[in-house]
């Protein structure tokens, strides 16, 4: 579709994936009309210079709030590491030290909770194999309709990419894109 587009527009037929999106997460992505732009932008991901924001709906256990439930405050910092069994496709939270293992760390804030669940606002600084979801279950919060790391009672996947935030490839002009989760779980915890 991306591809057609540029074509439509007279340039030539070429589109960068620069960045990942899991499969089931909807959001904001970035793609570039070019090889020269794709490299400058790779390596704003590569430094962690682009910034990405994500909200995740998270099931909170026993009628617990986010902080009793995950043992931590309503913001601060996830840092772990993670190891990525290829064959299953799953990652998994493992001792520092381990071999082939890589750090993930990403800021969060609750935003609201109730009903069972609290809507985090995320900052991404590390883009490793579904780290959201893995960090976000392994401190006893999984996020919402995640059958692969939570217990996937609810459908589809409470995971969005809200907001990105990037130097322009050409010019250096800050760039900064946001958008309103489709999924319907989300509108009674955060204004859409």
């Amino acid at each position: 579709m991306l591809l057609s587009h540029v074509v439509s527009q007279g340039l030539p037929p070429y589109i960068g994936i620069v960045h990942r999106l899991d499969q089931p997460v909807e959001g904001v992505m970035v793609f570039a009309k070019n090889q020269k732009a794709a490299g400058a932008l790779s390596r704003q991901v590569r430094e962690h210079t682009m910034e990405k924001y994500y909200y995740a709906l998270v099931a909170l256990p026993d009628g617990k709030n986010f902080s009793d439930a995950a043992g931590l405050p309503s913001e601060g910092t996830l840092t772990d590491y993670l190891s990525f069994d290829k064959k299953n496709n799953t990652a998994a939270v493992v001792p520092a030290g381990t071999k082939d293992a890589k750090k993930a760390v990403l800021d969060y804030r609750v935003l609201s909770e109730h009903d069972g669940a609290a809507c985090l606002l995320i900052r991404l600084h590390t883009g490793r194999h579904h780290q959201i979801r893995v960090q976000l279950a392994h401190a006893g919060t999984p996020i919402c309709g995640d059958a692969k790391y939570g217990t996937g009672t609810v459908s589809p996947l409470a995971l969005c990419s809200c907001r990105i935030i990037f130097a322009h490839p050409a010019d250096g002009r800050k760039m900064d894109y946001t958008i309103c989760p489709c999924n319907p779980l989300f509108k009674h915890y955060i204004s859409l």
